[in-house]
């Protein structure tokens, strides 16, 4: 559950980050429109994989239940985060991104 909890995150900041304010907030700058279709491509991509992440583990039947919960869990990280610390959003989930596949490994 912390792998999905954390592709969830990466996700949802790739398509934070493929909006213009955000990208200027946290970047600097405005993104351009590949730099844009990109983020908006991974963005979906790790939402994907948090899917398949959470339905490998425990089938279909509770996977989905708790993705749906990781999903607003990692969402709701990101928004109190967002606001009060821009760049500890951003490393959070730099360093999510980096440690998923370890911990999608230590669960098997």
């Amino acid at each position: 559950m912390l792998a999905t909890f954390l592709l969830c995150y990466g996700g949802f900041t790739a398509l934070c980050l493929s909006m213009a304010r955000h990208h200027d907030d946290l970047l600097g700058g405005k993104p351009s429109s590949r730099r844009r279709q990109g983020l908006k491509l991974a963005g979906w991509g790790l939402l994907g994989l948090s899917l398949w992440s959470a339905v490998a583990g425990k089938g279909w039947g509770f996977g989905l239940v708790d993705w749906f919960a990781v999903l607003m869990a990692s969402a709701l990280a990101l928004v109190f985060l967002l606001p009060y610390r821009p760049r500890l959003a951003l490393a959070l989930s730099g360093l999510g991104l980096f440690a998923s596949p370890f911990a999608a490994w230590a669960l098997n």
